[in-house]
Protein backbone atom coordinates (compact mmCIF):
# COMPACT_ATOMS: atom_id res chain seq x y z
CA UNK A 1 0.00 0.00 0.00
CA UNK A 2 1.47 3.21 -0.92
CA UNK A 3 2.83 5.65 2.07
CA UNK A 4 -0.01 8.65 2.74
CA UNK A 5 1.17 12.09 3.09
CA UNK A 6 -0.52 15.09 4.74
CA UNK A 7 1.34 18.28 3.50
CA UNK A 8 0.07 21.31 6.11
CA UNK A 9 -0.15 24.74 3.94
CA UNK A 10 0.33 22.28 1.23
CA UNK A 11 -1.26 24.64 -1.40
CA UNK A 12 1.48 27.15 -2.04
CA UNK A 13 5.20 27.65 -1.53
CA UNK A 14 7.49 24.74 -0.20
CA UNK A 15 4.54 22.83 0.56
CA UNK A 16 3.43 22.49 -2.98
CA UNK A 17 6.66 21.72 -4.01
CA UNK A 18 6.80 18.74 -1.20
CA UNK A 19 2.83 17.64 -2.60
CA UNK A 20 4.02 17.54 -6.02
CA UNK A 21 7.45 15.50 -5.50
CA UNK A 22 6.00 13.45 -2.94
CA UNK A 23 3.21 12.51 -5.37
CA UNK A 24 6.47 11.76 -8.46
CA UNK A 25 7.70 9.41 -5.79
CA UNK A 26 4.17 7.65 -5.27
CA UNK A 27 3.11 8.85 -2.34
CA UNK A 28 -0.86 9.30 -1.82
CA UNK A 29 -0.85 13.31 -0.75
CA UNK A 30 -3.47 15.10 1.66
CA UNK A 31 -2.75 18.78 0.44
CA UNK A 32 -4.00 21.01 3.72
CA UNK A 33 -5.09 24.46 2.80
CA UNK A 34 -6.72 26.41 5.66
CA UNK A 35 -8.09 29.25 3.05
CA UNK A 36 -6.68 29.26 -0.84
CA UNK A 37 -9.77 26.59 -1.71
CA UNK A 38 -8.95 26.93 -5.38
CA UNK A 39 -5.21 26.94 -5.49
CA UNK A 40 -5.45 23.37 -3.55
CA UNK A 41 -8.40 22.09 -5.75
CA UNK A 42 -5.69 23.52 -9.03
CA UNK A 43 -2.88 21.34 -7.49
CA UNK A 44 -4.60 18.18 -7.08
CA UNK A 45 -6.22 18.49 -10.66
CA UNK A 46 -2.33 18.69 -11.44
CA UNK A 47 -1.20 16.05 -9.70
CA UNK A 48 -3.67 13.94 -11.00
CA UNK A 49 -3.44 15.14 -14.71
CA UNK A 50 -0.21 13.21 -14.22
CA UNK A 51 -1.09 9.81 -12.72
CA UNK A 52 -0.71 11.03 -8.79
CA UNK A 53 -2.94 10.80 -6.12
CA UNK A 54 -3.80 13.78 -4.16
CA UNK A 55 -6.70 14.95 -2.15
CA UNK A 56 -7.34 18.84 -1.52
CA UNK A 57 -8.39 18.82 2.55
CA UNK A 58 -8.91 22.40 4.14
CA UNK A 59 -8.11 22.76 8.25
CA UNK A 60 -6.54 25.37 10.26
CA UNK A 61 -4.00 23.91 12.12
CA UNK A 62 -4.29 25.64 15.38
CA UNK A 63 -7.28 24.18 15.54
CA UNK A 64 -6.92 20.66 17.75
CA UNK A 65 -10.71 19.77 16.64
CA UNK A 66 -9.81 20.47 12.61
CA UNK A 67 -6.21 18.66 12.92
CA UNK A 68 -8.00 15.68 13.88
CA UNK A 69 -10.30 16.32 11.35
CA UNK A 70 -7.97 16.64 8.55
CA UNK A 71 -6.45 13.04 10.27
CA UNK A 72 -9.26 11.51 10.23
CA UNK A 73 -10.36 12.44 6.87
CA UNK A 74 -7.14 11.69 5.19
CA UNK A 75 -7.50 8.09 6.31
CA UNK A 76 -11.08 7.50 5.31
CA UNK A 77 -9.92 8.66 1.96
CA UNK A 78 -6.23 6.72 1.68
CA UNK A 79 -5.67 4.92 4.41
CA UNK A 80 -3.45 5.26 7.78
CA UNK A 81 -1.34 8.45 7.56
CA UNK A 82 2.47 7.45 7.60
CA UNK A 83 4.01 10.51 6.83
CA UNK A 84 3.78 14.18 7.70
CA UNK A 85 5.11 17.53 6.71
CA UNK A 86 4.28 20.29 8.66
CA UNK A 87 4.65 23.47 6.20
CA UNK A 88 2.27 25.76 7.00
CA UNK A 89 3.94 28.90 8.37
CA UNK A 90 3.91 32.73 8.64
CA UNK A 91 6.69 35.37 9.04
CA UNK A 92 4.09 38.98 9.39
CA UNK A 93 5.01 41.87 8.30
CA UNK A 94 8.93 42.39 8.75
CA UNK A 95 10.35 45.26 11.20
CA UNK A 96 12.22 46.44 14.21
CA UNK A 97 10.90 43.98 17.16
CA UNK A 98 10.05 47.03 19.26
CA UNK A 99 7.33 48.03 17.02
CA UNK A 100 5.74 44.64 15.90
CA UNK A 101 2.07 44.22 17.50
CA UNK A 102 0.88 41.70 19.51
CA UNK A 103 -1.69 39.59 17.20
CA UNK A 104 1.15 39.06 14.99
CA UNK A 105 3.38 37.88 17.86
CA UNK A 106 0.73 35.36 18.76
CA UNK A 107 -0.30 34.77 15.01
CA UNK A 108 2.95 33.67 14.10
CA UNK A 109 3.38 31.54 17.27
CA UNK A 110 -0.14 29.66 16.83
CA UNK A 111 1.29 28.84 13.44
CA UNK A 112 4.46 28.04 13.22
CA UNK A 113 4.77 26.57 16.53
CA UNK A 114 1.14 25.28 18.13
CA UNK A 115 0.41 24.00 14.47
CA UNK A 116 3.27 21.93 14.32
CA UNK A 117 2.61 20.89 17.68
CA UNK A 118 -0.90 19.98 17.43
CA UNK A 119 0.02 18.11 14.48
CA UNK A 120 2.97 16.35 15.01
CA UNK A 121 0.90 15.26 18.75
CA UNK A 122 -2.10 13.79 16.37
CA UNK A 123 0.59 12.00 14.07
CA UNK A 124 2.21 10.47 17.09
CA UNK A 125 -0.97 9.45 18.15
CA UNK A 126 -1.87 7.33 14.89
CA UNK A 127 1.62 6.45 13.76
CA UNK A 128 2.64 4.82 17.12
CA UNK A 129 3.43 1.33 16.76
CA UNK A 130 2.49 1.00 20.33
CA UNK A 131 -0.59 2.73 19.51
CA UNK A 132 -1.50 0.42 16.71
CA UNK A 133 -0.06 2.21 14.11
CA UNK A 134 3.10 1.49 11.58
CA UNK A 135 5.55 3.97 12.49
CA UNK A 136 6.15 6.37 10.08
CA UNK A 137 8.21 9.56 9.39
CA UNK A 138 7.53 13.51 10.28
CA UNK A 139 9.54 16.25 8.75
CA UNK A 140 9.73 19.88 10.16
CA UNK A 141 9.89 23.55 8.17
CA UNK A 142 11.60 25.37 10.02
CA UNK A 143 14.29 27.91 8.91
CA UNK A 144 18.20 28.91 8.72
CA UNK A 145 16.52 32.21 10.39
CA UNK A 146 16.19 30.07 13.87
CA UNK A 147 20.23 30.42 14.58
CA UNK A 148 20.64 33.60 12.64
CA UNK A 149 17.70 35.81 14.43
CA UNK A 150 16.71 37.71 11.63
CA UNK A 151 17.26 41.19 13.37
CA UNK A 152 15.29 44.45 12.17
CA UNK A 153 13.06 41.55 9.89
CA UNK A 154 11.15 39.14 11.63
CA UNK A 155 13.41 38.20 14.90
CA UNK A 156 9.39 36.28 16.10
CA UNK A 157 9.74 34.50 13.35
CA UNK A 158 13.21 33.22 14.39
CA UNK A 159 12.16 32.40 17.30
CA UNK A 160 9.19 30.53 16.59
CA UNK A 161 11.62 28.47 14.02
CA UNK A 162 13.96 28.14 16.96
CA UNK A 163 11.02 26.51 18.76
CA UNK A 164 10.39 24.01 15.98
CA UNK A 165 13.88 22.73 16.20
CA UNK A 166 13.82 22.04 19.84
CA UNK A 167 10.80 20.29 19.24
CA UNK A 168 11.85 18.21 16.55
CA UNK A 169 14.73 17.18 18.60
CA UNK A 170 12.85 16.12 21.93
CA UNK A 171 9.85 13.99 19.86
CA UNK A 172 12.71 12.44 17.83
CA UNK A 173 14.30 11.19 20.94
CA UNK A 174 10.85 10.18 22.02
CA UNK A 175 8.80 8.72 19.11
CA UNK A 176 11.98 6.76 17.80
CA UNK A 177 11.20 3.63 19.46
CA UNK A 178 8.11 3.63 18.47
CA UNK A 179 9.18 3.43 14.60
CA UNK A 180 8.37 7.45 14.14
CA UNK A 181 11.24 9.42 12.56
CA UNK A 182 11.26 12.97 13.10
CA UNK A 183 13.31 15.51 11.21
CA UNK A 184 13.28 18.81 10.36
CA UNK A 185 14.44 21.03 6.84
CA UNK A 186 16.35 24.73 7.73
CA UNK A 187 15.56 26.44 3.94
CA UNK A 188 17.38 29.63 3.09
CA UNK A 189 15.89 32.43 1.71
CA UNK A 190 13.43 30.48 -0.77
CA UNK A 191 11.78 32.48 -3.90
CA UNK A 192 8.15 32.23 -2.65
CA UNK A 193 5.45 34.79 -2.32
CA UNK A 194 5.87 34.56 1.33
CA UNK A 195 9.04 36.90 0.43
CA UNK A 196 6.94 39.26 -0.93
CA UNK A 197 4.50 39.21 1.54
CA UNK A 198 7.10 39.85 4.74
CA UNK A 199 6.61 43.34 3.13
CA UNK A 200 10.87 43.13 2.70
CA UNK A 201 11.43 41.37 -0.85
CA UNK A 202 13.92 43.65 -1.79
CA UNK A 203 16.07 43.27 1.23
CA UNK A 204 15.35 39.27 1.38
CA UNK A 205 16.79 39.38 -2.50
CA UNK A 206 19.73 40.90 -1.89
CA UNK A 207 20.42 38.80 1.73
CA UNK A 208 19.94 35.83 -0.77
CA UNK A 209 22.14 37.41 -3.80
CA UNK A 210 24.97 38.23 -1.29
CA UNK A 211 24.97 34.83 0.49
CA UNK A 212 27.79 32.12 -1.28
CA UNK A 213 25.28 30.48 -3.29
CA UNK A 214 24.46 34.23 -4.58
CA UNK A 215 20.60 33.49 -5.14
CA UNK A 216 17.14 32.22 -3.63
CA UNK A 217 16.15 28.67 -3.47
CA UNK A 218 13.61 27.24 -5.49
CA UNK A 219 10.99 25.63 -3.48
CA UNK A 220 11.96 22.26 -5.43
CA UNK A 221 15.34 22.19 -3.79
CA UNK A 222 13.95 22.78 -0.39
CA UNK A 223 11.08 20.23 -1.48
CA UNK A 224 14.04 17.50 -2.42
CA UNK A 225 15.75 17.60 0.87
CA UNK A 226 12.03 16.95 2.39
CA UNK A 227 11.45 13.87 0.55
CA UNK A 228 14.86 12.03 1.22
CA UNK A 229 14.09 12.62 4.86
CA UNK A 230 10.86 10.96 4.78
CA UNK A 231 12.46 7.99 2.64
CA UNK A 232 14.13 4.86 3.26
CA UNK A 233 16.97 6.41 2.12
CA UNK A 234 17.34 8.28 5.61
CA UNK A 235 16.21 5.37 7.76
CA UNK A 236 19.03 6.42 10.14
CA UNK A 237 18.68 9.73 10.89
CA UNK A 238 16.02 10.95 13.22
CA UNK A 239 16.44 14.56 15.46
CA UNK A 240 18.62 15.50 12.32
CA UNK A 241 18.27 19.51 11.03
CA UNK A 242 19.29 19.83 7.62
CA UNK A 243 20.49 22.99 6.58
CA UNK A 244 19.32 24.16 3.26
CA UNK A 245 20.64 27.90 2.89
CA UNK A 246 22.69 28.07 0.47
CA UNK A 247 26.02 28.62 2.42
CA UNK A 248 24.04 30.83 4.66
Amino acid sequence: MPDVLIVTGGSRGIGAAVARQAARDGYRVVINFRRDQDAAARLAGEIGDTGGSALPLQADVRSEAEVARLFDTAAENFGLVTALVNSAGVTGRAGPFAEVGADTLRRVMDVNVLGTMLCCREAARRMAASRGGRGGAIVNLSSGAATLGSPGQYVWYAASKAAVDGLTLGLARELMPDGIRVNAVSPGIVDTDMVDASGSGALLRDTAAAAPIGRMARPDEIARAVLWLLSDHASYCAGANLRVAGGR
